[in-house]
């Protein structure tokens, strides 16, 4: 990797993720709701294309889309149209998967490789305990048509919570299995940083004894070396991944994402919010490839690990 850009820590920037929106048709217990956006002032999808033509240059290969809930944006193939145009190796969306069935089909035909689907629950008086809707039935049949149409992987993304799904792990992991999707399980985190550490205090489920358990069980495991070195369990067919919280060294240290806001803003980080770099004016004031490419540079300099080894 070393045609890559590298930051000041020598880690390549590789992925994209992009917020193309933060509204959403849900209310989860878990999010944080950041500063909605009227629709009006979203990134359009040439904009996107835009950003995403210029990461290409300096080497980014993968690109994520996600919200908010992104599907709920009516021109969400045309930007999956128009990234795809630009030949990454990989190009996903994470969703809440509730218009999902609805819109797979399309997005598999614009260019889409592979989907995350956040489902924590198979019971639906806990679905509705938890998003607030009781729609649990629609992002299972989204889930389904998913793999119906060619999208590999299918990534299912449990956020596992004390006293409210942490029963339901293997149930999941039955319902994944049957239809060939891939089990995220995320621990969610802890740390007295985070802004809503009461609900995480309350709900966080330590997910270490049970990664202990998938151990003993698995018939293979592997691990993800520029994934935070996460371990893969593969068991009677299936495949579980343990995500666990961010703050540590090790997600810091292995990190290979740069991340677009809503408002078209860089974000070096996943937690901070003080060193954002604004790309969206400059593109919509005409700015150079050359200009925007030095914009880009500025906001991957600014990337510094969070957690390092001496904190």
């Amino acid at each position: 990797m070393k045609d890559k850009v590298r930051d000041d820590y020598e880690r390549p920037v590789i992925s994209l993720r992009i917020s193309v929106t933060n509204r959403c048709n849900v209310n989860c217990i878990y999010c944080h709701h950041d500063g909605m956006l009227d629709s009006s002032s979203e990134m359009t999808p040439d904009e996107i294309y835009e950003i995403c033509r210029i990461a290409k240059k300096l080497g980014v290969e993968k690109i994520r889309l996600s919200g908010g809930e992104p599907l709920v944006r009516g021109d969400i193939v045309e930007i999956v149209e128009k990234v795809n145009s630009l030949d990454f190796k990989d190009i996903s969306i994470t969703t809440n998967g509730i218009f999902l069935e609805k819109y797979a089909q399309d997005l598999v035909d614009a260019g889409l490789d592979r989907v995350n689907v956040s489902l924590d629950t198979l019971n639906p008086d806990t679905y509705k305990r938890i998003v607030g809707k009781s729609l649990l039935e629609k992002v299972k049949s989204g889930i389904i048509k998913s793999c119906e149409v060619g999208m590999y992987p299918v990534k299912v993304n449990m956020v596992v919570m004390n006293n409210i799904n942490n029963d339901e792990i293997m149930d999941m992991f039955e319902f994944t299995k049957e239809h060939g999707v891939i089990l995220q399980l995320i621990e969610i985190i802890e740390s007295e940083s985070c802004d809503d550490n009461d609900f995480n205090l309350k709900y966080h489920y330590k997910l270490d004894e049970f990664e202990k358990y998938l151990a003993e069980i698995a018939d293979e495991i592997k691990v993800r070396e520029f994934m935070q070195d996460r371990k893969k369990y593969f068991i009677d067919g299936g495949e579980i991944e343990v995500v666990h919280p961010v703050d540590n060294t090790n997600f810091c240290k292995n990190c290979t994402r740069l991340r677009i806001t809503p408002e078209g803003k860089i974000k070096p980080c996943l937690l901070r919010n003080d060193n954002l770099v604004d790309l969206l004016g400059y593109i919509r004031d005409g700015a150079s490839d050359e200009d925007l490419i030095d914009i880009f540079l500025k906001g991957i300099h600014n990337r510094e690990p969070y957690y390092k080894e001496d904190n």
